[in-house]
């Protein structure tokens, strides 16, 4: 990677109670930060001005979705904080990347779209501190433990590790994509759950990943005319718990119930209003999300072999059934109403059977013939592929996890952790684990705070609010053998927008699991159509 240095300055990111400062990634890190929260400072100061100035101009090799590599000059902006009051400077803050010429030729990104690509997963924390390029913002994974019952937390792809840093293994880097293609990319850091201050007090929990995107939506904005590309064009791009955060951010454009939090940081006088969405295996609709998940996976076994508790599952799918009718949503393409009772067919029909479909049709004759004789539970007759429920379950094998899947009763799923508050590490967020709890809580209500930071946390709610600046734009994947959640989860929010009129581009990916993206050249050609961009 070649270096032109243009204005250089030290970019100065605090890290709360150390003392003295230490240099991280060619970034100074300053100590005597504040690392508590509040603070008067008002977030439209001089403060949250983008230098446009202030950048590294950078050559590197990129490869394309189809594996052909490119030569992009870029301008590459280094981290600087998105919030006035940062709690945790060290992670609220962003890069930006602009290219400038791709293979040669010169690039006017002046009015391109700007993918907003977050680095969440399992509602940890995410870092730019170290970035010296595009692409390297990292995914905090340390003391995130195992599941009960055996796998991982939610959110992260099967083997891999549960400390250290790094990015996810195996996700597309649509932030490299994006300047390849002549878009600008900034990626954002974020507090998350497993962030503690010098008391023990979780300080990014809920709902503090969602007020940072939105904060650094407002910082875009804020800076139209100084930072490249078009603000009024923004895409969010996330995974996992990433994905379920680019879903909310898309939900909840300019909502007022995040107002205090947003002011309480220094958030830039603007709207955090996005344009359009992309959404992979998002980990939403948590209140739902146990009894979501066993209507799906409930006949499943774990990997161990073991099967989770039946009494258990069926209560929780009968929880599903009074859910899925409470929402009254019809089905995409003309299904109709969706039932727990007639879920699986719609599912069938619209997604999974399209896909093998899709799978099986891009494969050469003999290792379709190949694939066919391994799954004999799949007819595939005039180009299409067919099935039933149970045979596909079959197919996709052990569930990833036990029951609940996501409010566990002994608090220790990730998503516990989530709302916790205060010194108190993890919390119930539902009635039903809460009544089951096996830690001794004698507790009969939830805690009070917890409907309000459902509601923050939650897109279907705001999809029922019907925002008028929320995303009209949506592009939302699954792997159809990601048992991390459910496929109702994904689908149910891609249906809820297609009611209320939006543009909604939902498929699975066949044989995939989670944090996956097989189509990524495709969600680049749709951002430049659905923004209208051209070159």
């Amino acid at each position: 990677m070649k270096h032109r240095a243009v204005k250089r300055r030290n970019v100065v990111i605090g890290i709360g109670a150390a003392a003295g400062a230490a240099a991280v990634g060619g970034i100074t890190l300053n100590a005597n930060a504040s690392n508590t929260r509040g603070g008067s400072t008002s977030g439209s100061s001089g403060a949250l001005v983008f230098d446009k100035d202030d950048y590294t101009e950078l050559t590197e090799t990129i490869a394309d979705a189809a594996g052909k590599n490119h030569e992009v000059v870029y301008r590459f902006y280094k981290p600087r904080n998105y919030v006035a009051n940062p709690s945790d400077d060290t992670h609220q803050s962003l890069v930006v990347s602009v290219p400038v010429k791709i293979d040669g030729k010169a690039v006017d990104a002046s009015k391109a779209p700007i993918v907003l690509a977050n680095a969440v997963g399992a509602y940890m924390p995410s870092s730019v501190a170290k970035a010296t390029g595009v692409g390297q913002a990292q995914l905090e994974m340390t003391g995130m433990g195992a599941m009960p019952g055996g796998g991982t937390p939610s959110g992260i792809p099967s083997g891999m590790p549960n400390g250290g840093t790094g990015a996810i293994n195996g996700m597309v880097n649509l932030a490299k994509l994006a300047i390849a293609a002549g878009y600008v990319a900034v990626e954002p850091g974020t507090r998350g759950r497993s962030l503690t201050d010098s008391s023990g007090a979780y300080y990014g929990t809920a709902p503090a990943a969602i007020v940072d995107l939105k904060a650094a939506v407002r910082y875009i904005r804020f800076n139209k005319g100084r930072i490249p590309g078009n603000t009024d064009r923004i895409v969010s791009t996330g995974t996992s718990a990433g994905g379920a955060m680019s879903a909310l951010l898309g939900a909840s454009g300019d909502s007022p119930l995040y107002d205090t939090y947003l002011k309480e940081a220094g958030a830039a006088d603007a709207s955090d209003a996005i344009f359009a969405t992309g959404a992979w295996c998002p980990i939403a609709d948590l209140e739902h999300a146990d009894a979501a998940y066993e209507w799906n996976w409930g006949a499943n076994k774990l990997s161990t072999g073991k099967q989770v508790d039946q009494t258990v599952s069926k209560e929780l799918k009968s929880q599903f059934a009074e859910y899925q009718a409470s929402l009254k949503l019809k089905g995409m393409k003309g299904f109709g109403n969706l039932t727990a009772r007639n879920y699986d067919e719609y599912l069938l029909k619209t997604y999974l059977q399209p896909s093998a479909t899709k799978y099986l049709a891009a494969l050469s004759g003999s290792d379709r013939t190949a694939y066919l004789a391994k799954n004999t539970f799949i007819t595939w007759s005039d180009g299409k592929a067919t099935f039933t429920w149970d045979d596909y379950l079959t197919h996709v094998g052990a569930r990833k996890k036990t029951t609940p899947a996501f409010d566990a009763f002994d608090q220790s799923a990730g998503e516990n952790n989530e709302f916790g508050t205060g010194t108190t590490k993890a919390r119930h967020f539902t009635a039903y684990s809460l009544v089951n709890d096996t830690t001794g809580l004698t507790a009969k209500r939830l805690d009070s705070d917890i409907p309000e930071l459902l509601r923050l946390m939650n897109p279907m709610y705001h999809i029922a609010q019907r925002h008028s600046n929320r995303s009209k734009h949506w592009w939302i994947r699954l792997g159809t053998s990601d048992s991390d959640t459910s496929l109702t989860v994904s689908a149910n929010l891609a249906a809820a927008l297609d009611n209320i009129g939006d543009d909604v581009d939902h498929e699975y990916y066949w044989d995939q699991g989670h944090a996956t993206n097989t189509d990524p050249g495709d969600f680049i050609t749709w951002v430049a159509k659905v923004t209208g961009y051209k070159k």
